[in-house]
């Protein structure tokens, strides 16, 4: 789960595995697998890295994914 802020100032918890996709329109919209759209203060990077880190957390990625090592 990552937690982000509506343009209103909400702040509220969003299950990150539900993301399709980021894309900056020019705010940040947070399309989600059941085509629900929400937008966000926070940058396109900003949400990018808070779903890494949660994905690390869970242990779905390992951190050589995401430093771009290679395991061969």
């Amino acid at each position: 789960m990552i937690t982000v802020t509506r343009l209103n100032g909400d702040s509220f918890t969003l299950n990150a595995l539900f993301i399709e996709q980021i894309q900056m329109f020019p705010d940040t919209t947070i399309t989600l697998t059941n085509g629900k759209k929400l937008i966000v203060q926070e940058s396109n990077e900003q949400v990018k890295e808070k779903v890494i880190q949660f994905y690390k957390q869970i242990g779905l990625i390992g951190t050589s994914h995401i430093s771009g090592e290679d395991s061969s």
